[in-house]
């Protein structure tokens, strides 16, 4: 009889003995095992584990699919985040688990969390580390963060940049607004992370290019209509509202204005 293989559930846990029949596995392989709970994946540790006399030794019933790993990443993800906010109300933490990610190559297990200020978790780690059996990191998002971990629509009814192409958050300022002519009105420049909206600053350059070109508003300029008083601007379409001086009101292109006059 062949001797039992071993393998283990979570890196830190214990070596299993386990029966592989005729099954061709290697260690470092994942196989689905026949537990008490249900098919569960574990990594086989070495080819030859030592079983305790009359120990019921698992079956490893294959090698474990894509989809086998992709579903015990899941439930171990959601079990981290279901330990973390358990322990964290424990402890007395003021925190909110976001989103966990599982590294199979490192065995390691991230927890991104959102809090009004700086805490100290390492207790917490500790808690999770034992609890989860494995490596457990916490790392603290910001307002931005958390919105493009968790992902959502934006005002525009899209996905939201930062989670579909942005590959980081870029600066941006109230001036911005300012220079594109928009209401200063939070709920209206302000995203769902409640920061500043990330696309006032793809065309900001422009804004600011067109706007230095622009006449400010009553100052007194030459067209080919004769002299007129600037009303208003808009810098989307680069034209000019003017007043002529018969009274008439009326929208001129910029390129045919002259300013100072």
């Amino acid at each position: 009889m062949a001797k039992p293989i071993g393998v283990k559930f979570h890196s830190r846990g214990r070596v299993v003995g386990c029966e592989a029949y005729d099954l061709a596995v290697h260690v470092n392989d994942y196989v689905v095992v026949d537990t008490d709970h249900g098919p569960d994946v574990a990594k086989v540790t070495t080819l030859e584990a030592s079983a305790r006399p009359g120990e019921q030794l698992l079956s490893i019933v294959r090698l474990a699919a894509p989809d086998d790993l992709e579903l015990a990443s899941l439930k171990l993800r959601e079990e981290a985040l279901s330990k973390c906010a358990e322990m964290a109300t424990e402890l007395g933490l003021d925190m909110k688990p976001l989103l966990a990610r599982h590294d199979p190559e490192s065995e390691r297990l991230t927890v991104f969390f959102s809090a009004p200020e700086r805490i100290d978790f390492r207790d917490l780690v500790r808690k999770l580390n034992d609890a989860l059996q494995m490596r457990v990191e916490l790392r603290q998002a910001g307002a931005r963060d958390e919105a493009k971990l968790l992902g959502s629509a934006g005002k525009c009814g899209y996905p939201l940049c930062c989670r579909t192409f942005l590959p980081g958050f870029a600066s941006v300022s109230i001036k911005m607004a300012k220079e594109q002519s928009l209401a200063l009105n939070p709920m209206k420049i302000s995203g769902i992370c409640g920061r500043l909206l990330c696309c006032l600053s793809y065309e900001s350059k422009e804004y600011a290019a067109v706007k230095k070109r622009m006449p400010r508003p009553r100052q007194e300029i030459l067209t080919p209509r004769g002299k007129a008083t600037v009303i208003s601007t808009n810098l989307l379409r680069e034209t000019v509202t003017v007043l002529l001086e018969n009274q008439t009101v009326t929208e001129m292109p910029l390129d045919q204005l002259v300013q100072g006059g």
